[in-house]
């Protein structure tokens, strides 16, 4: 089992390392095209200098911008609410927090963590609001520079501590859903749940179902059984009903044994279909 199995979907047309090591040397290299820089109005000590810069420059451009995917997330907490299965969504104010208050019907209130990608130290930095009844991580990961399934399966490995402490008020789940999802550039075998949401057609989140760890147990949700609420709502909006739901929710599962903890991430997307990795 491979960490790209932590997910279903794979990215198509991602550079190949080896075009990517060659693109990094030619950057390298054109500080000596003192002909080629010149036509630009560049000298070589210039170029040299600016480059980094340059560099963050067009990654911020290139990639979708905070408020995209801000947007992004608020399309489909909105949606949740205009379709009735949430009654109100509270955005969290700009630059101060990144948590969605969800008011759910006949439950109570939901918290929607929002974060980038989950390898990085930010990604994994959350505070549980003391408010919620259930918690989430909704990963909005736009980059290609590995597979969804690695990048889960980082953000799993690098949150476990936090998941198996039972001082910890940890997540109830987490969430693996941006953008890309459903495009040519991810392409997602949940497509033909697809809803249309804002100018997109999306399809059904990655979700991930965690344990509860205040049982002495050596098993914490290896087999997936933890059952959670706002999965269900979260998924209805796709038309996955009570019956077909347990088709739809992944889960993240731990296993005490000699002294090792081994960790289970599985997907599923479908009836029958479902991938899985373990370490």
């Amino acid at each position: 089992m491979l960490p790209d199995d932590a997910a279903p979907c794979r990215h198509a047309g991602a550079p190949l390392p080896e075009v990517v090591s060659k693109v990094d040397n030619l950057f390298q290299k054109l500080v000596m095209e003192t002909e080629l820089l010149a036509r630009y109005g560049l000298t070589g000590e210039e170029y040299r200098d600016a480059l980094p810069a340059a560099i963050e420059a067009a990654r911020g451009s290139m990639s979708a911008s905070t408020g995209g995917r801000r947007r992004f997330l608020l399309d489909i907490l909105e949606a949740l609410q205009h379709a009735g299965l949430v009654d109100g969504v509270t955005k969290p104010q700009h630059g101060k927090s990144t948590v969605y208050r969800l008011t759910v019907p006949d439950f109570g209130l939901v918290a929607i963590i929002q974060k980038g990608c989950p390898n990085g130290t930010h990604g994994i930095r959350w505070s549980a609001p003391v408010w919620a009844r259930e918690t989430y991580v909704w990963w909005l990961c736009d980059s290609l520079n590995a597979e969804p399934g690695q990048y889960v399966a980082d953000g799993v490995q690098r949150m476990r501590n936090r998941i198996l402490d039972p001082d910890d008020r940890t997540v109830d789940g987490v969430i693996f859903h941006n953008q890309l999802c459903g495009t040519p550039t991810r392409l997602c075998p949940k497509q033909e749940r697809a809803v249309q949401i804002g100018a997109q057609m999306v399809p059904p989140p990655c979700v991930y179902v965690t344990p509860r760890v205040d049982a002495p147990t050596a098993d914490l949700n290896w087999d997936g059984m933890q059952q959670r609420v706002f999965p269900g709502i979260l998924l209805s909006l796709f038309g996955i009903d009570d019956q077909a739901l347990p088709a739809y929710i992944g889960h993240v599962g731990f296993q005490r044994k000699n002294g090792e903890v081994r960790t289970t991430i599985s997907s599923r997307f479908g009836v029958g279909r479902s991938t899985t990795y373990r370490r």
